[in-house]
């Protein structure tokens, strides 16, 4: 059996413009790249994406989520979250792709390494840092600013569709996130987890200015 987590967090500020972001990803691993990928795909293709999400309601067993070939997975709703975030991504609109951010990778970077060595489980950092203050180290952020983490996943679609789905949380705070119109730009960052192998942070903001 195998357990997985995700962690979400939000923060509003009033409106300003936001800035185009840079179209260049390269500083990212070839990971981080596809959770771009999936998201945008998520969100400008929202009823392609819930023909993913549905394809595994085939593999429940009660609370277990048993793919094949993988770990057995202990969810809190079983199927009906599943189920729920499809019905939703058949009704969602399509949504403007993340335009990724070097700086904000750069503070999921940070997080990551802060987090991943002491196994913690949350979005302040050992130094009290929240998130809005990690992206603020490397530019400055517009509009609104969030988080999503996810542990324990080793693929981009399955870190998304976790967060998509949300299984546990009852506000679906990480799929609001996701689908959350005033997001426009993304960082991400994926490394090790002392507890649960992997963890993958993604930070979102209306807009982003980096640092020069």
């Amino acid at each position: 059996m195998k357990k997985t987590i995700r962690l979400s967090v939000l923060m509003l500020l009033l409106p300003a413009l936001c800035p185009a972001q840079s179209t260049s990803s390269s500083y990212l691993s070839e990971l981080e790249r596809e959770v771009v990928a999936e998201l945008n795909f998520a969100r400008q293709k929202p009823a392609d994406y819930a023909k993913l999400v549905a394809a595994r309601l085939q593999h429940f067993n009660g609370k277990l989520y048993e793919p094949p070939g993988e770990i057995a997975v202990i969810t809190k709703e079983g199927k009906k979250a599943a189920q729920e975030a499809v019905r939703f991504l058949q009704r969602a609109r399509t949504l403007p792709p993340f335009q990724p951010s070097r700086g904000m990778s750069r503070a999921a970077s940070d997080h990551v390494r802060d987090q991943g060595p002491k196994g913690r489980l949350q979005h302040e950092g050992t130094d009290g840092s929240q998130p809005w203050d990690r992206v603020n180290r490397y530019g400055d952020w517009r509009v609104t600013v969030g988080e999503n983490i996810a542990y324990g996943e080793k693929s981009a679609r399955d870190i998304v569709i976790g967060l998509i789905v949300d299984d546990g949380v009852s506000n679906r705070g990480h799929r609001k996130n996701i689908f959350n119109p005033e997001f426009l730009a993304v960082g991400v960052a994926f490394g090790p987890h002392k507890k649960y192998g992997t963890m993958c942070v993604i930070d979102f903001a209306g807009g982003f200015i980096e640092r020069k």
